[in-house]
C-alpha cells in the first residue's frame, strides 16, 4: 500500500464508482478535495447555487441509474443542499452530497460557518455521516455509494473537517472496487401466489411505479402483461415503464396526473399488481374509493412499504426485475401466450371514446395544445424534465412517453426550481440525447441563475415555459375558499422579461402567443441549441384560467361528463 493524500482516495473511488462528472461550488472549507479534483478524468461544473448542485447530480442520476454527486463547503452550503437531498429522499434517486467542515476541534466553538450538517440532514438521507479519521476516507465513500444503491436507492451526506481533509491514508486503487450491492429475490412461494391471483383475476391491471425503473425492470414488465395480457398502468414516477402506444397500455389513474380513461379503467379492475409503486395519496386519493372490489399485490424492495398506506392483499419482497423475471418464468410454466381478451378490449374502448382534447385552437393557447406539439414534433427518445404546479399535471395527463428514463418528474418533494438544473445534469450524463425541460414560469426563476452555468458550459437544452402569469395551482386552490389573494405576479410594468433574461444570460429566447406557431417556435428552439451549444427558451403564453382536471378520487371534476358506472360484469373470455 502507498500513502496518499486521503483526498486523492476519495477521488479515485469516485472514478471507480462511476461519477465523470461533479457538480459544486469550491470554499475554503472543502478545497483539499478540490486540489484532488483537479488533476482526476472528474469533469467539475460549477453551479451558482449548491441547491442547483444537488438538482443536477439528481438528473445526472436519474438518467443514467449511477449515484449523482454534489460538493459545496461549509455552512450554508450544506443547508442549501437539503431540499435536494429531501428531493432525492422522496424519489428514491442515489446522490451523495459532500460538504466541507470546520477543523473538528472547533465544532464546539461555534466557528466560522461550523454547523451540525450531519444532524440537519439524517432525516432526507440514507446515511449521514461525519469523517473522523483519514484512514476511513476510501471506505466511508465505498460504503456511501452502497447505500446510496441498495434497497430503496437514496442521498447519502459526507461531511469533511478540513483538518482530516488534509490527512493522508494507505490506499491502492489495484486492489479496491465498489462493494456488492445485494438484489434480493422473491420466495418462489410469493412468486406462485402472486402468478395464481393474476390467474383468478377478470379485470387485472399491472401498476408499475417508478421502482420499475429504477430495477431496469421495463423488459421483464413488459413479457409478463404480454403474456398474460394484462393492461398497464403507470404512476407519475412510472411513466417511460411501459410504452404509451402499447395496445396494453391503460393509461394512469389518480386525481391529478391522471388520464380520464385511465381512472375508468382501474374502477372497473378487480386486483392491481402494483410493482415499485409507494400508493403516493396523489395517485390514490380517498382510499376507501381505491380499494374498494378489488385486490392488490404489492411487490416492493423496501418490506416496510407493505401496510404502510394500506394492507395488501399479497407482499412480494424482492428486486424489481428478478421478481418481474421470475413471474414470466412461472406464467409461461402455467399457460401459452395469451390472445386479447374482453377485458383488453374493454380498455382500449375506454382510451378511445375517453381521452381529453388537446387539438384547441384558442387564443390565448389552452395548455393541453403545448403538449399535443411537444408530443408530435420531438422523437420518442426525447428526454423530458418537469417539475410542479399545474405544468406537472397537464404533462402528466397529455405527454406521452415511450421509453425508461425519458420522463423526469420530482414527484413527492416537487421542488420550484428543479428542472433547470436537473435538465443541466441529464444533458452532462447524455450530451448526444435531446433534452427538453418544461418549467412554469414561477419555478423558472427559483433557480434561473443556472442558465449561466448551462451557457458557461454550452450545455445545450431547450426550454418549454407554460406562463399563465401567476400562481395558476395555487389560485385554483384557493378556488373553493372563495379566495384569489396573492397570486399575481406582476408581469405588467416592472415584471420580469423571461425573453431578456434569457438574452442576458447570452441564450436565445421567443415568446409565442399563437397556437400555430408553436411548432415552428419549437423546431427553431432545437436548432439554436444545437447550433450555438446554449440552452434556448420557448415562452408560451397560456390561457390565465386555465384549471387542471383535479377533483375528488379517481373522478373528473364537474367540467368533464362523469365517469361510466362500475361495470361489475365479466370481461375475460
Amino acid at each position: 500500500m502507498t500513502r496518499v493524500p486521503c483526498m486523492e482516495a476519495v477521488v479515485a473511488v469516485l472514478e471507480s464508482e462511476g461519477v465523470d462528472t461533479v457538480f459544486g461550488i469550491p470554499g475554503a472549507a472543502i478545497l483539499p478535495l478540490y486540489a484532488a479534483l483537479q488533476h482526476s478524468s472528474i469533469r467539475h461544473v460549477t453551479v451558482r447555487h449548491e441547491e442547483g448542485g444537488t438538482h443536477a447530480a439528481d438528473g445526472w442520476a436519474r438518467v443514467t441509474g449511477n449515484v449523482g454527486v454534489c460538493v459545496g463547503t461549509s455552512g450554508p452550503a450544506g443547508t442549501n443542499m437539503i431540499t435536494g437531498l429531501y428531493t432525492a429522499m422522496a424519489d428514491s434517486v442515489p446522490i451523495i452530497c459532500v460538504t466541507g467542515q470546520a477543523a473538528a476541534s472547533k465544532l464546539h466553538q461555534e466557528a466560522f460557518q461550523a454547523v451540525d450538517i450531519v444532524e440537519i440532514a439524517r432525516p432526507v438521507t440514507k446515511w449521514a455521516v461525519q469523517l473522523k479519521e483519514p484512514a476511513q476516507a476510501p471506505w466511508v465513500f465505498r460504503e456511501a455509494f452502497r447505500i446510496a444503491r441498495s434497497g430503496r436507492p437514496g442521498p447519502v451526506l459526507i461531511d469533511l473537517p478540513i483538518d482530516v481533509q488534509r490527512g493522508t491514508c494507505l490506499y491502492d486503487r489495484t486492489v479496491d472496487a465498489p462493494l456488492p450491492v445485494e438484489m434480493p429475490r422473491p420466495l418462489p412461494a410469493a412468486v406462485r401466489r402472486a402468478v395464481d391471483m393474476l390467474g383468478e383475476a377478470r379485470r387485472p391491471i399491472i401498476l408499475a411505479g417508478g421502482g420499475v425503473i429504477v430495477a431496469e425492470a421495463a423488459d421483464e414488465l413488459r413479457a409478463l402483461a404480454e403474456h398474460l395480457q394484462v393492461p398497464v398502468q403507470v404512476t407519475l414516477m412510472g411513466k417511460g415503464a411501459f410504452p404509451e402506444d402499447h395496445p396494453l397500455f391503460a393509461g394512469m389513474a389518480g386525481i391529478q396526473t391522471q388520464t380520464r380513461w385511465g381512472n375508468a379503467a382501474f374502477l372497473e379492475s378487480d386486483l392491481v399488481l402494483a410493482v415499485g409503486a409507494r400508493f403516493g395519496d396523489r395517485h390514490t386519493g380517498d382510499l376507501d374509493v381505491y380499494r374498494k372490489g378489488r385486490r392488490f399485490i404489492h411487490v416492493d424492495i423496501e418490506p416496510t412499504q407493505f401496510g404502510r398506506v394500506f394492507e395488501p392483499d399479497l407482499g412480494v419482497f424482492g428486486h424489481a426485475q428478478p421478481v418481474l423475471a421470475e413471474m414470466v418464468t412461472e406464467a409461461r410454466s402455467r399457460t401459452t401466450a395469451r390472445a386479447p381478451g374482453k377485458w383488453v378490449r374493454r380498455v382500449g374502448e375506454l382510451r378511445r371514446t375517453m381521452a381529453r382534447r388537446d387539438d384547441f385552437d384558442d387564443v390565448p393557447i389552452k395548455p393541453p395544445r403545448v403538449f399535443r406539439e411537444l408530443n408530435a414534433f420531438y422523437p420518442q427518445d426525447t428526454t423530458f424534465v418537469t417539475a410542479i404546479g399545474l405544468y406537472q399535471i397537464w404533462s402528466g395527463q397529455f405527454q406521452t412517453t415511450y421509453l425508461p428514463r425519458r420522463y423526469l418528474v420530482c414527484g413527492q418533494a416537487g421542488p420550484l426550481g428543479w428542472e433547470v438544473p436537473a435538465a443541466m445534469g441529464v444533458k452532462c450524463a447524455h450530451p448526444e440525447r435531446q433534452v427538453v425541460a418544461v418549467v412554469g414560469d414561477y419555478s423558472f426563476q427559483f433557480l434561473m441563475e443556472e442558465v449561466a452555468v448551462a451557457a458557461q458550459y454550452r450545455i445545450p437544452f431547450v426550454i418549454v415555459m407554460i406562463n399563465n402569469e401567476y400562481l395558476g395551482l395555487i389560485r385554483q386552490a384557493e378556488i373553493p375558499y372563495g379566495m384569489n389573494y396573492a397570486v399575481d405576479l406582476h408581469y405588467g410594468e416592472g415584471g420580469i422579461d423571461h425573453v431578456k433574461a434569457m438574452e442576458s444570460f447570452g441564450c436565445p429566447a421567443r415568446r409565442v402567443e399563437l397556437p400555430g406557431d408553436l411548432r415552428e417556435a419549437l423546431a427553431w428552439a432545437t436548432a439554436e441549441a444545437a447550433r450555438e451549444r446554449l440552452p434556448v427558451l420557448v415562452e408560451v403564453m397560456v390561457e390565465r384560467e386555465a384549471n387542471a382536471a383535479m377533483g375528488p378520487s379517481l373522478d373528473a371534476i364537474k367540467e368533464f361528463e362523469p365517469l361510466p358506472e362500475l361495470v361489475t360484469v365479466d370481461w375475460s373470455d
